[in-house]
């Protein structure tokens, strides 16, 4: 089992004990990917490598986006240039923690997306043109779609084993100034990335239950 994986609590065993015939996956790939996962604030030293991140993006793409258009675009930040200029642009509670981790990942919104769909997108020839001509529509899609890839990266970095610290605590002017200065581009989340260290999250706050959350018409 993983590393990542922690000790079963109750409502997970009660949950397993009902439901655990209803899923495909393993339960050591449940856990990995949902209920042992947490938001990590501190890491190891182990450095995340490229081809990881390769590995992570390959399988984070299969998931599904409106019309494909597949609008996320994902800065990593490794330089230490370039992690000072993101640092300054953190939260406070943010700023010790995105300095430490092994590795920093901006991920943005591609205000642009709809220029790749000749290649993405090429059984329909006018889509091009219809989002180019209503800047409002392309503007929410790829805001929405991007933000959808986002979830899908985070489920993407545990199933490569590591945690995922993801935020939004920053200022965004002056994070897309600093990065994204084109205006194309805009920050959704800031991730960190790597081996969660001690003490890497907080105890685990309650769920909603499925009364709560799910009806039925």
């Amino acid at each position: 089992m993983s590393a990542l994986v922690q000790s079963t609590s109750p409502d997970v065993t009660d949950f397993e004990t009902e439901f655990a015939g209803q899923l495909a996956l393993s339960r050591d790939g449940q856990d990995l990917l949902f209920r042992s996962a947490r938001t990590a604030n501190k890491f190891t030293d182990e450095p995340v490598s490229d081809e990881q991140v390769k590995a992570i993006y390959d399988l984070a793409k299969w998931a599904p986006t409106s019309m494909n258009n597949q609008p996320l675009r994902i800065l990593l930040v490794r330089s230490q240039q370039a992690r000072e200029r993101l640092v300054q642009t953190m939260a406070d509670g943010n700023k010790i923690k995105t300095a430490a981790a092994p590795l920093v990942a901006i991920l943005a919104a591609d205000h642009a997306f709809h220029e790749n769909f000749p290649k993405t997108f090429p059984h329909f020839p006018g889509a091009r043109d219809m989002f180019a001509a209503d800047d409002t529509m392309r503007v929410n899609t790829a805001e929405l779609n991007a933000t959808l890839q986002v979830a899908y990266f985070i489920l993407a970095v545990r199933a490569a084993g590591l945690a995922a610290g993801p935020m939004t605590g920053y200022d965004t002017d002056a994070l897309n100034e600093a990065f994204f200065p084109g205006g194309e581009h805009k920050v959704l989340a800031v991730i960190n990335i790597g081996k969660p260290g001690p003490n890497a999250w907080m105890d685990r706050l309650p769920r909603l239950d499925f009364d709560e959350v799910v009806s039925t018409v």
